[in-house]
């Protein structure tokens, strides 16, 4: 099974604090996305590139923070998003960590509480 992740959905409390959050930390702008009964903004795709994208979604009663799921993010250094996250209303819960061969992670918390992790080669 390759890419496995079609599609990731992070639940947020505060869409336009989220956005700013989102957007100032990976320097890209989201697309709102027409659904009846909640607020989705994207992140951006590329359909002839490897990977998924996702949203933010605002939805009444949806469970905020780490609720099991992680999504990571691929970067080129995960500490230059990483540094970007206070700046943005989130905070770094783990810098930039070595996992040998498989490249470097950070996990970040932003600020409705939701881990995100970030993953780069370098």
């Amino acid at each position: 099974m390759s890419n496995p992740v079609g599609w990731f959905e992070i639940s947020v409390k505060d869409m336009k604090r989220a956005k700013t959050f989102y957007e100032g930390v990976f320097g890209a702008q989201l697309s709102k996305i027409d659904t009846p009964g909640n607020e989705m903004w994207s992140f951006p795709m590329d359909n002839n590139s490897y990977g998924s994208t996702g949203c933010l979604s605002q939805v009444a009663d949806a469970p905020l923070g780490r609720q099991g799921t992680l999504v990571y993010f691929s970067c080129t250094d995960c500490a230059v998003e990483a540094a970007r996250a206070p700046q943005h209303g989130g905070r770094i819960a783990q810098g930039k960590t070595s996992i040998g061969p498989h490249g470097f992670f950070a996990l970040l918390t932003d600020p409705d509480g939701n881990t995100i992790g970030l993953h780069s080669m370098q």
